[in-house]
């Protein structure tokens, strides 16, 4: 028996139809459960998402249900359970699901007995956990000669694609072999499937050109071949009814095609991370339909087209990490859908388009690593919805305005404006208008992603730097905020206000002329994991209570004028010299400056933090007090050698006038 898992409820599917049968009732009439008219037998049982946990056994009722002729199983949790061999002595079985049910192990050669299968799908949730194996595999397309969908997603088969029983099946339509460890190139005398609609073979170890026969095929709907080491060109594709084309992430050369400009039922082009050479055609414009244009990391050169701005379907433009030059002079349309737009690592140049403020939709926008020349564009703040703003590595330059414009930025989750020629101080009023990130993101138990909604089928691929490394995030996610404003020419004092951004994950503000000290506001950080200060003018102590920073995993104070004791307890007590060289006046582990105090333990005083006005009155004080105190110290010191010379003190006395003195004398030197 099978119990009902009741925190399946929080899935995106769950109709738990068995609790509500009932044995004095006619099983006809149970939910899930449908019946001959005229014979009165079950001929097919809809399992799917019912919530169903525990072992099957191969004693299972269920097998003498010998009529049955649809049978779904789909997402439940049999976790651990072997597919049975008693599936074979199903043999009017057209349907079976078993996809997403937690079976394990190896498929049985008995499957491949169940002849008159029309569909099949076998798959789980942890990859590879179910084999088939070569034989099996060629068993099993030798002898179901009428299916017309098979998908055995994650299957481990480790084979080749045999050519000879793949010709046989005639009536297929939907066919997706991915991620199943299939090596060699695909067939190339394959004629018999002239109906498949749906071609999916990503993330195996294919190899070889793409055979003649995919682009002729008549009625191709979706081609998806990700992932894999195909090489060559692509042809000219025969079909009229293509809606999506995904040849990323394979070493394919050669031009755009002209074939795929006049696909009126386009949808995605992903043609990214491959060989492919040439100017982006301004015919591109003409698929009207197209959701996802992404020709990233390829050899294109030339300008980008103009007419690109105007598609209105568009969602999400991915043109990164190729030569393309000249300005953006892209008119983005009132009409746009826009979310996604990524033009990294090109040779731009000029300004940052204006008309991208009619994106209202925008998420992501990546205009680094290019050549823009252009003061910072606060005008991107006026859009609702931004989350990731990247405009790292380019020639951007001038003081960010402190425009007190409400609302600015309020989605903002990273902001990275890293080496540029930004100047004069550090933007507060924009750190004021980060509303995203002045609130810890919450882990809601799955991983959420910015503008994830096409992470099936695009890399979104940003460009962040930690530990001095750039480092490659294939995805966001909405839980991780950055902010990183280093390699510029900001100066001033870090704003206490950045302690309000509780939400921040990464801060960078390495390689400029910031000075004044460590805000001990940075303390209230509380999911902070990476700070980065590094190669500024700061002095002062390290805040004691940067200690309580729990999942600080990288701290980079070096090359500033830092003094006093380091902090210890916690995350402090792993980092090591290299977060603190290049200060002078530090002492504490892990340097082998002594810190002194009781037992060895620090005795650090904070600076209180202070407006300029107050601070520089504070100085003024502090400074006045010192002269004082060490011209009253001088007299007090003479008078009492005189006293001392005069009247005969013991030696002991006179040893601890020296050893007061010496203590004086280093304080001193610390000014």
């Amino acid at each position: 028996m099978f119990t009902i898992n009741s925190n399946a409820s929080d899935d995106f599917c769950y109709n738990p139809k068995t609790l509500s049968w009932n044995r004095r009732t006619d099983c006809c009439s149970w939910n899930g459960v449908y019946c001959d008219k005229m014979t009165g037998q079950v001929i097919d049982l809809d399992l799917f998402c019912s919530g169903l946990q525990g072992k099957f056994h191969t004693n299972s009722s269920l097998f003498q249900l010998s009529s049955l002729k649809q049978l779904s199983l789909s997402y439940n949790d049999f976790s651990g359970s072997l597919i049975s061999t008693k599936f074979g002595e199903l043999s009017s079985l057209t349907h079976l699901e078993l996809w997403n049910s937690g079976f394990t192990g190896l498929i049985p050669t008995e499957i491949s007995h169940i002849s008159r299968l029309q569909f099949l799908t076998i798959s789980t949730v942890d990859p590879y956990g179910l084999r088939l194996g070569p034989y099996n595999f060629q068993l099993l397309l030798k002898n179901m000669t009428q299916l017309r969908y098979l998908d055995l997603e994650y299957v481990n088969i480790s084979s080749t694609i045999p050519e000879r029983y793949l010709t046989n099946l005639t009536n297929l339509e939907y066919l997706r072999l991915s991620y199943n460890s299939l090596t060699g190139p695909i067939p190339s005398n394959v004629s018999g499937l002239q109906n498949l609609q749906f071609l999916l073979l990503s993330s195996n170890h294919l190899n070889g050109t793409i055979p003649s026969w995919i682009f002729s095929l008549p009625s191709l709907i979706y081609l998806e071949l990700t992932n894999n080491s195909f090489s060559g060109k692509i042809q000219e594709f025969k079909s009229k009814t293509l809606a999506v084309i995904s040849v990323n992430q394979n070493q394919l050369q050669g031009p755009i095609p002209k074939s795929l400009l006049d696909k009126q039922d386009l949808q995605f082009l992903t043609l990214s991370q491959n060989n492919f050479s040439g100017q982006i055609p301004s015919a591109v414009c003409n698929l009207k339909t197209l959701i996802m244009l992404d020709l990233g990391s390829n050899n294109l050169n030339g300008t980008i087209p103009q007419c690109l701005g105007e598609m209105s379907d568009l969602e999400v433009l991915g043109l990164n990490n190729n030569i393309l030059s000249g300005t953006i002079n892209t008119t983005f349309s009132t009409e746009n859908q826009l979310r996604i737009i990524n033009l990294y690592g090109n040779k731009l140049k000029g300004k940052v388009p204006p008309s991208l403020i009619n994106c209202r939709n925008l998420e992501f926008l990546d205009l680094g690593n290019n050549e823009l020349n252009d003061t910072f564009p606060s005008w991107l703040g006026g859009l609702p919805g931004l989350k990731i703003l990247s405009l790292r590595s380019n020639k951007l330059h001038g003081p960010i305005s402190d425009s007190r414009t409400d609302n600015l930025f309020p989605k903002i989750r990273v902001i990275d404006l890293s080496s540029n020629r930004f100047s004069g101080n550090l933007p507060v009023s924009l750190f004021e208008n980060f509303q995203a990130i002045k609130k810890i993101g919450e882990n809601s138990g799955t991983r959420e992603y910015i503008a994830g909604d096409y992470s099936g089928n695009y890399a979104n691929i940003l460009i962040v730097t930690t530990k001095g490394l750039d480092q490659e995030l294939p995805r966001v996610l909405t839980t991780y905020m950055i902010i990183d404003l280093s390699r510029n020419r900001f100066e001033g004092h870090i704003p206490s206000i950045i302690g309000d951004l509780v939400g921040l994950r990464m801060l960078n503000l390495s390689h400029n002329g910031l000075e004044g000290i460590i805000p001990a506001s940075l303390h209230q950080l509380s999911v902070l994991e990476s700070l980065d200060l590094s190669s500024n003018k700061i002095g002062g102590e390290i805040p004691q209570q940067l200690a309580s920073l729990t999942f600080l995993a990288v701290l980079n104070l070096s090359h500033n004028h830092l003094v006093g004791c380091i902090p210890r307890g916690k995350q402090f007590d792993t980092f090591e010299n290299s977060s603190y060289q290049g200060n002078d006046g530090l002492r504490g582990l892990p340097l082998s400056k002594d810190c002194g105090g009781d037992e060895g333990v620090p005795q650090p005083t904070t600076p209180v933090e202070l407006d300029d006005d107050e601070e520089e009155e504070g100085d003024l004080i502090s400074w006045q007090a010192v002269v004082m105190g060490f011209g009253c110290g001088l007299v007090i010191g003479l008078s009492i050698i005189y006293i001392m010379l005069s009247t005969h003190y013991p030696v002991w006395f006179s040893r601890m006038v020296v050893k007061f003195e010496h203590k004086i004398d280093s304080i001193m030197k610390r000014y």
